[in-house]
């Protein structure tokens, strides 16, 4: 889920909060990574995080990728708090060898 940055390879775009929801609700979501702040008007990460919880939509694995350090602390504490212990979340963005992996894997 992010409001600017390009997707990368192998990943579903999400550029609004709502959406990233409608994904974790009608799609088996495998990796999730959030970023904070979505503009003016959209859901913020922490809101995201938090209907995460409320509604039970986990996916197995959640980054972080957020440059705002309030925004990372409120959603890992929210996400944390609520998550089933089988998701690995994560504090940070998500490193460069998943993400090629991701991408290796979407070529198949």
């Amino acid at each position: 889920m992010d409001d600017w940055r390009p997707c990368p390879e192998g990943f579903a775009l999400a550029r609004t909060g709502e959406e990233c929801l409608v994904m974790l609700k009608e799609c088996e979501v495998d990796i999730l990574s959030l970023d904070h702040e979505m503009g003016p008007g959209e859901l913020s990460g922490s809101e995201v995080a938090a209907l995460i919880v409320a509604n039970g939509t986990f996916p197995r694995e959640i980054y972080l990728h957020t440059s705002s350090e309030y925004g990372r602390r409120s959603m890992y504490q929210t996400l944390y708090a609520g998550k089933p212990d089988h998701v690995v979340l994560h504090r940070g963005p998500m490193p460069e060898d998943v993400r090629k992996r991701v991408a290796s894997e979407a070529e198949r």
